[in-house]
């Protein structure tokens, strides 16, 4: 299998408090690899090392490598948003643009120069709302406002809005904590189905869930990778005794 994503000996400091541990963690293409474990134990911290998301906090310094098919993302010749366009991100809260949604789709083609023609941006829209499950619920109304859909579709459009720019990997941090039970089902299968074409990480509260939709689970606990493998066995048999308590309800 080929790893896209290679991290090693990654630290992260918050001014004086370190909420990473010398973490080293390699993600698979064409795998879905869930990051679980309680709250604040580093998992989120740690995802937006990985498109550089942490750039943004003044106080948060990142040590260590990560590289993506072998180039250093942290070198000084990356162009961040060249990397963003790469390793796209959805986040918790579904956050639709106050635009159309076509614009939405459409937004990061246009910044990224895809194509100045109405019939390739109307492809690439439709194309990404099609990957994103969406378009048949939206195809008579891509000229309203991307807020005025459902919490379910509105995340479903983010997912769209994400795969428009052709990433290679989608970062995906607790999609589905604020939907309901049935647009949360709709997430996972569509989860499954993305991975044919992007490799997927995410980061999830929910441990049925993370059971469901990923082939690779690594366990964080307190700013340390505690163990990683495959979801059946770090679910069924883990090695590690802190993994077993948490998986069984015994904390967290």
């Amino acid at each position: 299998m080929v790893n896209i994503i290679s991290t090693k000996n990654v630290n992260v400091h918050y001014g004086d408090k370190q909420a990473i541990n010398n973490i080293s963690l390699d993600f698979m293409k064409n795998k879905v690899t869930a990051l679980i474990g309680p709250s604040g134990c580093g998992k989120s911290t740690f995802l937006r090392c990985l498109n550089r998301m942490n750039d943004v906090i003044e106080i948060c310094k990142v040590e260590g490598q990560i590289y993506m098919n072998d180039t250093d993302i942290y070198s000084n010749e990356i162009e961040v948003e060249h990397l963003r366009e790469k390793i796209g991100m959805v986040f918790q809260k579904p956050n639709p643009f106050p635009k159309s949604i076509f614009d939405n789709v459409a937004y990061g083609p246009r910044i990224h120069g895809f194509t100045d023609k109405k019939n390739e941006m109307d492809e690439i829209v439709v194309t990404a709302l099609k990957k994103a499950g969406l378009f048949e619920e939206v195809k008579d109304r891509l000229d309203d406002l991307g807020t005025s859909l459902s919490g379910g579709q509105q995340q479903r459009l983010c997912i769209a809005r994400a795969i428009a720019v052709k990433p290679e990997v989608i970062l995906m941090d607790e999609p589905c904590s604020a939907l309901d039970p049935i647009a949360t089902s709709i997430i996972e299968e569509l989860i499954t189905e993305l991975k044919e074409s992007y490799t997927i990480i995410i980061v999830t509260h929910s441990m049925q869930q993370a059971a469901r939709v990923s082939d690779k689970t690594a366990f964080f606990h307190l700013g340390n990778l505690i163990e990683e493998g495959d979801t059946t066995k770090i679910f069924t048999k883990p090695d590690n005794q802190k993994t077993n308590d948490y998986i069984t309800g015994r904390f967290g």
